[in-house]
């Protein structure tokens, strides 16, 4: 039953961490923390003397610490390319929901994608 327990608390709170819009880093953390606690709660459980709550402390503290780690390495990633240009030097800005880069032409005012395709 226990088991069962920390199974439904944490998908719940990987649902809720998924839907943040917080950066690479906290989004890691807390899903690291949810899955490592989730794994030592199993594991905790199943060897050993039993202890499911030990377990889970442990695993949601690795978890998270690498959950955090992993979403720093992303956000290098996603950083290294901010400092190419568009096709007159301008900068390029990440737009987050298209998961793209436009940059504003500075004598028209008007935006388009990095591709050079007119974004609106």
């Amino acid at each position: 039953m226990k088991i069962a327990t920390y199974t439904i608390g944490a998908t719940a709170a990987l649902l809720m961490g998924a839907c943040t819009s917080t950066g690479n880093i906290e989004r890691g953390a807390a899903t690291g923390a949810v899955l490592g606690g989730a794994a030592g709660a199993i594991i905790g459980n199943n060897v050993g003397s039993g202890d499911a709550e030990t377990g889970a402390a442990i695993g949601a503290v690795v978890g998270g610490a690498s959950g955090a780690y992993a979403g720093r390495e992303a956000d290098k990633r996603n950083n290294s390319s901010q400092y190419q240009t568009g096709p007159n030097g301008e900068r390029l800005i990440y737009d987050t929901r298209s998961n793209r880069y436009y940059y504003v032409d500075g004598q028209s005012g008007r935006t388009y994608w990095a591709n050079g395709e007119y974004r609106g």
